[in-house]
């Protein structure tokens, strides 16, 4: 394995702990929506190193509908809180 690959999976993986933090505390509910794309975000990353690191390539599918399903929810939620505004 690659140790660079390896430690940058574990920077990774501290963001999202970090992340995790933020959606429980969050004061709004935009930081707790960013909080959940930084999931979607290092979630993709995270297959993409895992897929160089294992030699599977079918993690790259995997991490394309992940990336795909962060946006659906990113659109979602704005325009769900845009129908609460107006």
């Amino acid at each position: 394995m690659n140790p660079f690959l390896s430690v940058i999976l574990v920077i990774l993986l501290t963001s999202v702990l970090a992340g995790l933090f933020r959606v429980l505390r969050g004061p709004a509910p935009a930081g707790r929506m960013l909080a959940a794309q930084l999931f979607g975000t290092a979630a993709v990353a995270m297959l993409l190193i895992l897929s160089r690191l294992m030699q599977m390539p079918a993690l790259l599918d995997v991490a394309v509908v992940f990336a795909l399903l962060s946006a659906v929810t990113l659109v979602a939620f704005v325009v769900l809180s845009a129908r609460r505004i107006g």
